[in-house]
């Protein structure tokens, strides 16, 4: 297979951009439908986490502006394990899963949902990137650990 290109050095324009025109008009909160449908259209198409090592622009802006920042610590081991990640993944599900719930068929209340949910581990990012090393949250992140399970079940067909 060809190497991809990264993008990782301009990607957080996205997350940025997103949050942007989402305060602007909260409308566009639900183009965050699209940052977490990337990373599962490259796990269905065969290509596991490539998403998070090429493309991600939140792993992106994390990795550009929380370097100088950084305490630099290591994750803790519990927090790198397979029981803890499905746990935040169930956990991410279940809360959005309620958000969506709850805004019915109302657009501007699911943009508002979705803004929210991104947001929310946006924050959580920056917090764990800057006690730990800056990057830390792709090593939890519930996308890249669901892609993780397509690709582990992908190849076992």
């Amino acid at each position: 297979m060809a190497k991809r290109k990264s993008h990782m050095q301009w990607s957080w324009v996205i997350i940025v951009l997103f949050f942007t025109l989402s305060i602007v008009d909260i409308r566009f909160g639900i183009l965050g439908f699209a940052c977490m449908a990337a990373p599962m259209y490259h796990a269905l198409k065969g290509r596991g986490k490539i998403h998070c090592s090429s493309y991600c622009p939140r792993g992106s802006f994390l990795g550009k502006f929380l370097s100088k920042i950084s305490f630099q610590n290591t994750l803790p081991k519990w927090m790198r394990s397979k029981q803890f990640k499905n746990v935040l993944l169930l956990m991410m599900i279940t809360l959005f899963s309620f958000s969506l719930y709850h805004a019915g068929w109302n657009y501007r209340n699911i943009s508002f949902a979705v803004f929210r949910f991104m947001l929310a581990s946006f924050i959580i990012g920056i917090l764990i990137g800057i006690f730990f090393k800056p990057r830390s949250w792709c090593q939890i992140c519930p996308m890249g650990h669901a892609t993780g399970l397509i690709k582990g079940a992908l190849e076992k067909e």
